[in-house]
């Protein structure tokens, strides 16, 4: 059966947001919502997730689950905000241990953050599955970018998170904390082997050239056109590649207040006793030294 995919795209960091449903059922899942954040002031705004329950309501879905491919580095997750609106569990892959151990020890985190998982209802293990009212959401390892990053196969679609782009924009980095591009490209090879008619639905599209932006390739397509790994392209290459191009990267604009959210489940650090939570920005220990 094909699902029902409706994408919801945020300017500001180039993030889709997928908002996937079975047909016969209107059971939906939502895939990466975006929670609004202003860097200058601060602010947090939820306009993005509102236009998603707005869409939830219109179309007479019931949401069963509220999904990360991963805890991103370059937007803010709405998730919590969403699960709190709709009353679904919010699920990402089981890696997000390893991620927010990680993370803890970059923040700096106190005994109150314990890195277990527990800030998300349900940790995934690669081949699990999900229901989806007739469908089926099966899970698939797809580590490389993170630790914990996953794709979510529902019907003849493939919610592939950061794991790859638009043909005509390659891949994801792989120089974060856990990063691996072996991984990366291993995890490549195992979404190449789907069905050539596979949907590709991507995370970002930064809309090379100018162009619109878009989120929907296929299997074939990127085998056939990914500038970064398309067939013929050896791990020893890509990984070269891949290296040599994320030392010339800047840090996402986000990432430092992005991944301290993310990694509770898109809740905001705990208030002080002031009643204002206060995000830490630790200093010289992320990116390339200038």
């Amino acid at each position: 059966m094909i699902p029902i995919v409706r994408s919801f795209y945020d300017k500001p960091t180039g993030s889709w947001t997928y908002l996937v449903a079975d047909p016969a059922s209107q059971q939906a899942a939502i895939i990466d919502p975006v929670l609004d954040y202003d860097g200058r002031s601060g602010r947090t705004g939820t306009a993005g997730a509102d236009a998603l329950v707005e869409a939830v309501q219109a179309d007479g879905l019931s949401v069963r689950w509220i999904l990360e491919t991963h805890a991103h580095a370059d937007h803010l997750s709405s998730a919590h905000y969403l699960k709190r609106q709709l009353g679904a569990p919010l699920a990402i892959g089981s890696g997000i241990v390893q991620v927010q151990e990680t993370f803890k020890r970059i923040y700096g985190l106190g005994p109150e953050f314990v890195p277990d998982g527990s800030h998300f209802d349900r940790l995934l293990a690669d081949g699990e599955r999900l229901p989806l009212g007739d469908l089926e959401i099966r899970i698939m390892a797809t580590p490389g970018h993170t630790n914990d990053s996953v794709t979510y196969l529902i019907g003849d679609a493939a919610f592939v998170g950061d794991t790859l782009f638009m043909p005509d924009s390659g891949s994801a980095r792989c120089d974060f904390p856990g990063g691996s591009a072996a991984r990366l490209y291993r995890s490549v090879m195992e979404l190449y082997s789907l069905p050539s008619a596979t949907r590709i639905f991507v995370g970002h599209d930064y809309m090379p050239g100018g162009r619109a932006p878009l989120c929907e390739s296929t299997v074939a397509a990127e085998r056939a056109g990914n500038i970064h790994v398309h067939d013929g392209i050896d791990l020893a290459t890509y990984v070269a590649m891949r290296e040599a191009r994320d030392a010339t990267l800047d840090m996402p604009n986000l990432i430092l207040p992005a991944i301290q959210v993310n990694i509770r489940a898109g809740r905001l650090p705990p208030a002080e006793a002031d009643g204002v939570s206060y995000l830490r920005i630790p200093v010289n220990v992320v990116g390339r030294p200038l």
